[in-house]
Parts: structure tokens; C-alpha cells; sequence
């Protein structure tokens, strides 16, 4: 690529996104930071801690299932930057809110809301990053995005152990908060506009579900994403409880595991998007990193190894195999015409995190028939079965052309 073009990778709507979904990572893994700490000072016993720290995973999901339907059709109806600036003062106040919280009905809620809020950020980010570069740098435009972005854990778990959990909070919300600053100055999308002006119908949820192969390609990239939150929001999220039953010789933080886990993420994230722009494939990079996935997965349930580093370890590669994260969102959005791009671009990886709910129910189910690390393994074998069978129905969409819509 020559010296003017890489420049646009360092544009500001690049780097405003990437900002962008550093703070929103920052938001979304903070309860997982300080799930522990918060609960105990909200008086919820030791042996409740699992099970509260499950039900709130899945209301916070619940919310980002309804928030990705939200700006997910706005973003297509309103333009991208309408959800730019909505989503991320929505969980910035929610975010703040949480910090004043006194019981975990009042988290539950703002956990809901902050859901809803978080939804929006990254799907509205690589829609309108994808649509202002060059097709020959979009890969590279979005694995900026989520490399930096996945940073956020990073930060977050440093900022809980230098402050309590309301203060990372309100830290995480204030950050929010300073962005819609530097949004001021981002440009809406050229193909939105243009696309606008032809008077076609955007935005329509439903018009997904008219055409079989649209509907087929929708559900293909959704189960792609199936393995990456299974290892997120099971595997890392209860690490402790993984590390007890594992016989590791010390206490784990789950803080620590998240952090390892998104560095990882952040490289493999990195190795994947610069990969399928290199290799000229998204798919078969996809079909590699499952692969990787699998095996890291093995290793961190049955690996002999008890120590407190090896096992921080494991969460780092655990977050390489499942660093497709970019790869998967550019995917989306490639996959699908500028009317509907915003709308499958946020509603796949929400959904995606959606499936968290079903995900930890089954995981409760199996850990008390065959145990925790039989019950996670059978678990995380399926999603990547299911994973492999969705990349057959999407299209191999690197170099595509994206200025086209979706008409029935």
C-alpha cells in the first residue's frame, strides 16, 4: 500500500472507533473484574456468588440483545454516527448509575441498561470504518479497532486494583463521557448518504428473514462467533471456580484472567485481521483460528500443570485462539448491502454475546450432571462444531466492493 493510502488507517473515525471500543470493553468486562468484590459488599454470601454472578451476566446480555436490535436499525435508518454518539452516552450514565448501586436487584437493572448501551459501539464503529476505506485496507481498518479496543480490560483491571469497584465505575462512565467530545469531529459515512438519497427502505430487521440465503448468511455469522464468547463468558468469567476445581496451588483473580485473556485477545485479533489480509481470505483464517481455539481449550481444562502463572497462561492463550473477534464483525458487515450493513453489523456480535444466556443455563445443568470441567468441555466442543457448519453458509468477502444494497 503506498504512504497516502496507510495514512487513512490513522483518519480520525479509525481512531475515534478504536477509542471508542476501548471504552466500551472497558464498560463490558468491568463486572467481570469486580463481579466478586461488588457482590460481597453487597452482602451476597460466598456460596451465592456463582450463581448471582451468572444471573447478572445474563441480564447485562440481555440488555446488549436488545440494544443491538436498537442501534443496529438505527445505525441503517439514522446513520452510523446517530449510534455513535446514543449508545455511548446511554452506558456512560449507566455506568456511573452502577457505582451507586445497594443491592443486586438495582445492579441487575443498570447491568440491563449499560447492556443496552454497550450494544451499539462496535458494530456502528466498523460499519462506518468499512465503509470509508479502500477495500484493500478495511481488514487492517478494523483489527486497528479491536486491537486497541480489547486494550480496555487491560486498563480496567489495573484501574479495580487501584481503586473499589464503584470508583472503576464511575472512572469507566466518565471516560465515556469525554469521547462524545472527539466524536464531534467524525464524518458520517459516504455510502450511507448516497444510499439515503436513493429512498430505499433501511434498516428493516425483517428483511433478514425474506430471502433464504440472506437469512441463511445472517445465521452463519452469528454461530461463527459461538466459541469466542463460550471461552469469555465461561471460561475466563469463572476462572476462579475453574482454578479450584483444576487444583491450582493459589488464589486467582478473575481480574488477572480477564487481563491475560484480552491481551491475548488483542494479538490474536491482530494476527488474524493482518493474516486474512494476507493470505486474501477471511474464511480460511476463520476456519484456523477454531482450530486453535479447540485445542487451547483442551489444554486449559485437562493441562497437569498447578501453578498460578501456568494458569494465567492458559487464559492468555485461550484469548489468542479466540482473538477472531475483528475478523468475525468485518465479516458481518461485508456480508450484507449498505441498508442493512449497520443493522447485521451490531446485532451479530450482540447476539453472539446473547448466547451467553443459553450458554451459562447449559453449563449450570452439565457441571452438576458430569461436573465443571467435564460440563464446560462438551460445552465448548459443540460451539465449535456448530462454529465450523456456520462458515459454510457465509461468502468469502475479502476485496468485495461494499457500495451495493439489499433488495428484495
Amino acid at each position: 500500500m503506498d504512504q497516502k493510502n496507510f495514512r487513512l488507517l490513522f483518519s480520525v473515525p479509525v481512531v475515534v472507533a478504536a477509542l471508542g471500543y476501548f471504552v466500551d470493553i472497558y464498560d463490558l468486562l468491568l463486572f467481570s473484574i469486580v463481579r466478586r468484590a461488588s457482590l460481597i459488599s453487597l452482602g451476597v454470601a460466598e456460596t451465592d456468588l456463582l450463581a448471582q454472578g451468572e444471573h447478572l451476566l445474563r441480564v447485562q446480555m440481555a440488555g446488549l440483545l436488545v440494544g443491538g436490535l436498537i442501534w443496529g436499525i438505527m445505525g441503517d435508518k439514522l446513520g452510523r454516527l446517530s449510534v455513535l454518539f446514543g449508545s455511548i452516552l446511554l452506558y456512560s450514565l449507566a455506568n456511573i448509575a452502577n457505582g451507586f448501586v445497594t443491592s443486586v436487584d438495582q445492579y441487575a437493572w443498570l447491568r440491563f441498561i449499560a447492556g443496552i448501551g454497550l450494544a451499539g459501539e462496535l458494530g456502528a464503529g466498523v460499519t462506518l470504518v468499512s465503509e470509508i476505506l479502500p477495500a484493500n485496507l478495511r481488514g487492517y481498518g478494523t483489527t486497528i479497532i479491536a486491537t486497541v479496543g480489547l486494550l480496555g480490560a487491560v486498563v480496567g483491571n489495573f484501574l479495580s486494583k487501584m481503586y473499589d469497584w464503584q470508583t472503576s465505575y464511575f472512572i469507566g462512565g466518565g471516560l465515556g463521557l469525554m469521547l462524545l467530545v472527539a466524536r464531534v469531529s467524525v464524518f458520517e459515512s459516504g455510502m450511507f448518504l448516497k444510499s439515503k438519497e436513493k429512498h430505499i427502505e433501511r434498516g428493516n430487521f425483517f428483511q433478514l428473514f425474506t430471502k433464504r440465503s440472506r437469512f441463511l448468511k445472517f445465521m452463519g455469522c452469528i454461530f461463527i462467533g459461538l466459541p469466542l464468547w463460550y471461552i469469555i463468558g465461561i471460561l475466563i468469567t469463572f476462572s476462579p471456580e475453574f482454578a479450584k476445581a483444576l487444583g491450582i496451588n493459589g488464589a486467582i483473580s478473575a481480574g488477572d484472567a480477564v487481563m491475560y485473556s484480552y491481551i491475548g485477545l488483542a494479538v490474536g485479533d491482530l494476527l488474524s485481521g493482518v493474516s486474512s489480509q494476507l493470505v486474501g481470505s477471511r474464511k480460511k483464517i476463520l476456519k484456523v483460528f477454531l482450530l486453535i481455539s479447540l485445542a487451547f481449550i483442551v489444554g486449559y481444562l485437562f493441562l497437569p500443570i498447578k501453578t498460578i502463572g501456568f494458569f494465567y497462561f492458559a487464559c492468555f492463550c485461550l484469548g489468542v485462539g479466540a482473538g477472531f473477534w475483528a475478523l468475525f464483525v468485518t465479516v458481518a458487515a461485508e456480508q450484507f448491502g449498505t441498508n442493512l450493513r449497520s443493522t447485521t453489523a451490531t446485532t451479530v456480535p450482540n447476539f453472539i454475546r446473547g448466547t451467553v444466556i443459553p450458554l451459562t443455563l447449559a453449563f449450570k445443568v452439565l457441571r452438576e450432571q458430569i461436573g465443571i470441567i467435564y460440563g464446560a468441555l462438551l460445552i465448548g466442543i459443540l460451539t465449535i462444531i456448530i462454529a465450523f457448519i456456520a462458515l459454510k453458509l457465509i461468502d468469502e468477502t475479502y476485496g468485495r466492493d461494499l457500495n451495493f444494497e439489499e433488495i428484495d
